[in-house]
């Protein structure tokens, strides 16, 4: 269900026959679509852009792409469409009275050893040899490729990639900090942050929101996997820690007709988190974040993997 509409809507978008307000409104229905059927968010767009596919042909290159998607997801997401139960069971408890409170005060939180490094260290492979790089070879690390945008790299499916985003540790822990368990994990790319060199430097992003800056900002988690151990001058995620409590004065104080996402975020308290490999960093989206010029002697691979509950509520504008 929704996946024909999804599409016609895509179509008419493309053209600009259907009016913005309808594909606002159902944003997050259609992100939730994609999750349970394993593709990301921008591939599937670049895909519906670029070829006006049919129905017909959309349906192919789904299955193509992401596989046939199990019966127990289908049947889930449909009772989501048809305001069936969902389920949401126990709570789980996998974070401490202190992580919690770390939380609560910045914002983030690095969770450590969600993911093995055996399997980091094959996501990292999948990663080099899809964008035609060596892990151990300088010289390939800032090798052009067609799926490399800046540091973010297009690529979604893979099975350890599925792997990574199905941990049980990071499930829940999502799930404690939602304190609900119908959450749904979204297919993320993947990223490769290479030092800088004479003919290569860091392109961003740096400091940004990824959400409306109209207030309230709703309560949603973002995430990112750290694949190999990260120094903060690895090119290291970086973030402005307890911000949420600060944002709503801080928009108030700037000067009128001030664009705040061209204010100067890093004079905000910036902070690289430098982790190690399997260790996961998850933050509020309130948080001013975004990575940084990368002067270590190896490069930062990441994977983005975040799980969300399907009635986050949007800004009506975007500000």
């Amino acid at each position: 269900m929704h996946l024909k509409r999804f599409w016609m809507k895509s179509i008419l978008k493309r053209t600009g026959s259907i009016a913005a307000s309808i594909p606002g409104d159902e944003w997050q229905i259609d992100k939730i679509l994609l999750s349970a059927l394993g593709l990301g968010l921008e591939q599937t767009m670049t895909y519906v852009y670029n070829t006006n596919p049919s129905f017909e042909t959309f349906e192919d290159w789904v299955i193509n792409t992401a596989g046939f998607p199990p019966a127990s997801k289908i049947d889930r997401f449909n009772r989501l469409i048809t305001g069936g139960n969902v389920s949401n069971g126990p709570v789980p408890n996998v974070l401490t009275e202190k992580e919690l409170d770390f939380f609560e005060a910045n914002g983030y939180l690095v969770v450590e050893n969600v993911v093995p490094k055996t399997d980091c260290d094959k996501a990292i492979d999948v990663i080099c040899n899809y964008i035609g790089i060596k892990r151990d070879d300088p010289e390939t690390w800032q090798s052009d490729h067609a799926a490399r945008q800046g540091i973010m790299v297009q690529l979604f499916q893979d099975n350890i990639l599925e792997k990574n985003r199905q941990s049980t540790r990071l499930r829940q822990v999502f799930e404690q900090l939602y304190n609900r368990t119908d959450l749904w994990v979204t297919t993320d790319r993947v990223g490769v942050n290479p030092p800088e060199t004479g003919n290569w430097k860091f392109p961003g992003p740096h400091l940004h929101w990824d959400v409306s800056l109209q207030l309230p900002i709703p309560f949603k988690l973002q995430g990112l996997l750290y694949l190999a151990d990260t120094a903060e001058n690895q090119g290291a995620f970086t973030l402005v820690p307890g911000f949420q409590h600060r944002i709503a004065g801080w928009l108030a104080r700037l000067p009128a007709g001030a664009d705040p996402r061209s204010e100067n975020l890093e004079a905000l308290g910036s902070k690289p988190i430098a982790a190690n490999a399997g260790d996961f960093i998850v933050w509020l989206q309130a948080l001013p974040h975004g990575s940084r010029p990368n002067t270590a002697a190896k490069p930062r691979f990441v994977q983005y993997i975040t799980y969300e509950p399907a009635d986050v509520n949007a800004a009506a504008i975007w500000k």
